[in-house]
């Protein structure tokens, strides 16, 4: 795949079974799909068939998608309903055992506040899967948990360790004209470093 990213050849060669494309399109949105089901704050096995039933889903429906660049959307979409769905079930199969749901980060937190935050997070993962893979690989390194140390990260790069921060304002700043970003309201607010923070 060419390091310039191009959703709708893509999304076109994946729906003609090209595997390499479909590799990509997993690759890439993977963080994004992952994003969206943790916010349902499920266990680790369940995210992971929750994303297989997307992902199965999307293989089904690749060439019904009349406008490839809403790729980002439709994961979204489906797997907030996949996920939901699978809530509900479980709470009707567990009414008595309202502790099913491990609590919120911030029992005080404004809804609201919950909700844009997620919302911007899911633009950023969005954004990320349209960036170069050099680009897309440093930002995700930059916020890795626990945190990489320059050196550490320019040698998974094969990066001189100087070129870090300028490559780094490149990435952001590329990230910030992807079209998820741009369809994004409010993504005016924060910056560069809320950007980058949004990432973890």
């Amino acid at each position: 795949m060419s390091d310039d990213f191009e959703i709708t050849p893509l999304v076109v060669a994946a729906a003609g079974g090209d595997q390499a494309a479909w590799g990509e399109i997993v690759s890439r949105f993977s963080p994004l799909l992952v994003s969206v089901i943790r916010g349902f704050r499920l266990t680790p096995s369940e995210i992971e068939d929750i994303a297989q039933e997307v992902w199965l889903r999307l293989v089904e429906h690749l060439g019904d998608l009349k406008e490839p660049r809403a790729l980002p959307k439709w994961i979204i979409t489906i797997a907030r309903r996949v996920a939901l769905r699978y809530v509900q079930r479980k709470r009707e199969t567990q009414p008595l055992e309202p502790d099913w749901q491990q609590p919120a980060d911030d029992d005080n937190a404004d809804p609201a506040t919950g909700l844009l935050r997620q919302e911007r997070q899911e633009a950023v993962l969005a954004g990320l899967a349209e960036l170069p893979a050099k680009h897309r690989e440093l930002l995700l390194l930059l916020v890795a948990d626990p945190p990489l140390s320059y050196v550490e990260i320019a040698k998974r790069l094969d990066l001189p360790v100087g070129s870090i921060g300028p490559t780094r304002a490149r990435a952001l700043e590329r990230l910030r004209k992807t079209a998820a970003m741009g369809t994004y309201q409010g993504n005016d607010a924060g910056g560069d470093e809320h950007d980058a923070a949004t990432l973890g």
